[in-house]
This record gives structure tokens, C-alpha cells and sequence, in this order.
């Protein structure tokens, strides 16, 4: 269910998602830390006051203290060492009387630099001119309205009673911690123990936690919004446009989307971008070159088909023996030329798909060379006694960077041209040599009639053919293949007629290996 919900969301849409998600599972872990945080502080201080109360109640049993207020006053000088770093100690009688309290007495500085029988003296006799035991209230709570007693009357009848029992008060600016336990001594319950400390200490702690978890909350939560607004300006939305360009190439809409800024970037998406649009350019290159390439197609069928129509309509309604081998041999050379267009178009295209799964790679061109001349020559020096021959200018190795087989085809197509237009028992030669910038030459002559054409370029056309003496044995796609090919290694061809003798040249400059 999630996994779907996720799908259709964009991806900043899911970046915030995610962030969410995560963003609550540490809040809900936060909110529970902070909750026992609380807990464990108290807990802490709270086996500090049963510590002191434990400490107290064994000295008040050792040295057989009544639960009186003289005996427990002249107890709470003789061990005030025991309170030094506490608030207030409390200590009430059997009957909920209070008997001692550390904020009435006087604490003289004298009882940490004099005796301490002189200085119990000494106080003893201000008792008479000043009364000690006056009571300060003991009343707790934000509205005064729950005692000290009254929690004491309620923990004796509690089931807690008899172990230390720990309650905090929160008023005003003040936190306090309070812990209270019963005495017992032979047996008997003679009074009750009570330690408060001002605790706000423990609160600082939690709203400090607190604090620090609000601002960390604060600055995660802007770091996500300028991340999220970063990821989106710089990242999503050339994403989005990019998407979009690809959308109206599609379409084939009019309104073209326009990623010049995009292409200027140096990063991955600039990459990106010049990337699929030198692929959108090839694309439409080739689908322009696949149309003009069907358009001509048809255009070179409907001739031999339009001539196949008349002949055979001619054909049906004559009966001089003449006039019909004239019109079947013209059938068969209209059926000869669809088939041989048919045949060299089904050839373009085989290669197309296979010089896109193809890989150059550095290779020695003139053992491939040897391999097509004595192929070419078991073939026609048998058949019209053509003599091909391979020539070099000694210079070592010829290295280039191509296909093999691709290679072998450029050779075999030159050959086939110039053997058409070559006499019988004529000569053929392949020349490789090799330049002083190390660029490789390959040349083929003949000794035919060489070109009639001013500007040779115009052979290498698609369906271009000179030659009405064998109309039909040729489509005119043969030197349009090679050219391709010739541009596919990065080379160049050029066609001209030889230099003070019969015949033409062709010669293809592949670039340094």
C-alpha cells in the first residue's frame, strides 16, 4: 500500500514524505526520552535523601534519641554534617507533632568554628530570650491546601508505609523534591522523617533538553526547506523540462521546449542535456535520411514499374516475334533493376542496424586488403581475365581505427565498381601507403572510361548511375554505401579520373590511428 502511494508521488514529494515519516519516529523517541528524563533525575536525588534518612535513623537509634524537640535540636547540632548540603529536614513525632526542623534553627557560623558542647551551651542559653521553636509553615502545595501532615497522616495508612515514599511540588519558580519515612525503633513507629530540596536544578535539566530539542527541531526543519528548495530549483525542475522537451519530440508538437540553459551547465544534468539532444538530432537525422531514403526508393521503382506496365500492356496485344523478345528483354531488365534496388536497400538497412552493435578498434588494414584482391581475383580473372593487384609504399604497418568486416566491404564495393567499368583482361590496382602525419591512403584504379561528371561528388548519391549500357545491373547505391561507410570512420573519399592514362582514381585518407 505504501510502495503505491510512494509511486505516484514526485520525487520531491517523496523527498518531504520520507522526511516526515522519519521526523516523527525521532519526535515520538524524543517526546519518550524526555519523559524519563524526569524519572531518573528524580530517582537520583530521591536514593540521596533515603541514603541521608537511612544515615539518620541508624545514628538516631544508636544514640538513643527521643522523638522530643529538645533531644531531637540538640541531635540536629551534633550531627548537622549530615544535612549540610539539603534544603530542610522535618522530623515529626508519633502523633504528627513536629519535634525538629532545620529552618528554625539558627545555624550560628559559631558551630563550625567552636566546640560543639560550647556552642549547644551557648544556644541553649539564647532559648530564653529568643523562642527556637517557632514553626514555619509546613504547608505545601501550589494553594496551600495539602500539608505536610496530611500526606504524612495518609502515607501511614497507606501500604507504602515503612519504606521511603518520594512526591515532588511544582510551584512558582520552584521545583521541590520531598521524601518521608517512618521511624521505628524496638518494633514501635516513634516518629516520621522528612527531607525537601529545592530541585530546580532538575527542571533547568529538562527545559534545557527541551530547548535543545526545539531549536535542533527548528534547524532540521530549515535545512530540510532549504534542501528541498535546492533540490527542486537546481535538480527537479531541469529534470521536469527535460521531460517535457522529450514529450514534445514525441507529440511531434510545433512548441518546442527550449534546454540551451540546461546544455550550459557543467554537471551531470548538462551532460545530460547536450546528450539527449545531440541523440534527439541524430534521431531526426536518421528518420529525415529514412524518409528521403524511402521517398527516393519509390520514386526509383515507379520508373521500371510504370515501364513494366506499358511493356506488358504492349506485350498482350502484339504478335511480331521481334517486337515481343524486345519488350520481355525489357521486362526482364525492369525486373532485374527492382530487384537489384530491393536487394541493396534490404543491405542498407541489415547494415544500419549492425554498425550500431559494431565497435572500432585499432587494426592493421592491409592484411583485410590482401584477403579481398585474392578473392576478388580467383573471381574475375577467371571469369573476364581482370588482373587485381596489391601495391604498398613499404612503409610497415598500416594501422587505422575501424570495423573489419566494414572495412572488407568499402574494399569489395571500390572493386565492383571499378570492375564494371573496366574492359576484359584489364588491370586493377589497390594502392596503400602512408602519409608523413601517419594517415592512411587507400587507393583503387582502373583503366575504364573514368568519369564523365565535372563534379565527382555527385557518384556518391543515392541511385546515381551513369551507365544506360546496363541499365538494370546496377541500383546506384553501391559508392552511396561506401561513402557511408567512409564517413562512419571518420575518413574522407574522393573520386577523380588517373593522371595521363585511361581510367579513374579512388582514394580514401583514414585519419592516425
Amino acid at each position: 500500500m505504501l510502495s503505491n502511494f510512494l509511486k505516484n508521488l514526485s520525487i520531491l514529494k517523496k523527498f518531504l514524505f520520507i522526511n516526515f515519516i522519519f521526523f516523527t519516529i525521532i519526535g515520538l523517541f524524543t517526546f519518550l526520552y524526555l519523559k524519563n528524563v524526569q524519572p531518573n533525575l528524580i530517582k537520583k536525588k530521591s536514593s540521596n535523601h533515603i541514603e541521608v534518612i537511612n544515615n539518620t535513623i541508624d545514628n538516631l537509634t544508636r544514640l538513643d534519641v527521643k522523638f522530643v524537640e529538645e533531644d531531637i535540636r540538640k541531635f540536629l547540632f551534633s550531627t548537622r554534617f549530615l544535612f549540610q548540603n539539603l534544603d530542610r529536614v522535618i522530623f515529626f513525632d508519633n502523633q504528627l507533632d513536629l519535634v525538629g526542623d532545620t529552618d528554625t534553627l539558627d545555624l550560628d557560623p559559631r558551630s563550625f568554628s567552636k566546640r560543639l558542647d560550647t556552642v549547644e551551651l551557648e544556644i541553649l542559653n539564647e532559648k530564653k530570650t529568643k523562642e527556637i521553636t517557632e514553626k514555619k509553615n509546613i504547608d505545601i502545595g501550589k494553594d496551600n491546601s495539602v500539608s505536610l501532615k496530611d500526606i504524612l497522616f495518609n502515607y501511614a495508612g497507606s501500604k507504602n508505609f515503612g519504606i521511603p515514599f518520594t512526591f515532588t511540588q511544582e510551584e512558582f519558580n520552584k521545583f521541590k523534591l520531598t521524601t518521608i519515612k517512618n521511624v521505628m525503633q524496638n518494633g514501635i513507629n516513634i516518629g516520621y522523617l522528612a527531607i525537601t530540596e529545592n530541585a530546580n536544578d532538575i527542571k533547568a535539566a529538562i527545559d534545557e533538553r527541551k530547548s535543545f530539542v526545539i531549536r535542533t527541531a527548528i534547524a532540521v526543519g530549515v535545512v530540510i526547506f532549504i534542501f528541498s528548495f535546492v533540490l527542486n530549483r537546481y535538480f527537479l525542475k531541469p529534470i521536469k523540462n527535460l521531460v517535457n522537451y522529450t514529450r514534445t519530440i514525441k507529440d511531434k508538437n510545433l512548441k518546442t521546449i527550449n534546454i540551451d540553459t540546461l546544455k550550459l551547465r557543467n554537471d551531470e544534468l548538462g551532460l545530460l542535456s547536450n546528450s539527449l539532444d545531440d541523440m534527439t538530432f541524430e534521431l531526426q537525422k536518421r528518420i529525415s535520411h529514412a524518409e528521403n531514403f524511402s521517398t527516393d526508393l519509390v520514386h526509383e521503382i515507379r520508373n521500371p514499374l510504370a515501364s513494366l506496365k506499358s511493356a506488358s500492356e504492349i506485350l498482350h496485344d502484339t504478335n511480331d516475334i521481334d517486337q515481343r523478345i524486345k519488350l520481355i528483354n525489357i521486362l526482364s531488365h525492369d525486373v532485374q533493376r527492382i530487384e537489384r534496388l530491393i536487394t541493396d536497400y534490404s543491405q542498407m538497412l541489415k547494415d544500419e542496424v549492425a554498425l550500431s552493435k559494431e565497435k572500432i578498434k585499432k587494426l592493421d588494414v592491409e592484411p583485410i586488403i590482401r584477403s579481398v584482391v585474392d578473392d576478388f581475383n580467383n573471381i574475375h580473372k577467371l571469369k573476364r581475365g581482370i588482373n587485381i593487384t596489391y601495391k604498398n609504399d613499404g612503409k610497415g604497418k598500416y594501422f587505422i581505427n575501424g570495423i573489419e568486416n566494414r572495412i572488407e566491404q568499402i574494399i569489395a564495393n571500390l572493386l565492383e565498381n571499378a570492375i564494371s567499368f573496366s574492359q576484359d583482361n584489364k588491370d586493377v590496382v589497390v594502392k596503400v601507403s602512408k602519409l608523413n602525419d601517419n594517415k592512411v591512403v587507400i587507393n583503387v584504379l582502373d583503366e575504364g572510361q573514368g568519369f564523365k561528371e565535372k563534379d565527382t561528388n555527385k557518384i556518391f548519391n543515392r541511385f546515381y548511375s551513369n551507365r544506360p549500357d546496363k541499365f538494370g545491373q546496377h541500383s546506384g547505391l553501391g559508392l552511396n554505401i561506401v561513402k557511408n561507410l567512409v564517413d562512419l570512420h571518420n575518413a574522407s573519399i574522393k573520386a577523380s579520373n588517373r593522371t595521363g592514362e585511361m581510367g579513374a582514381s579512388m582514394e580514401i585518407i583514414f585519419p592516425k590511428a
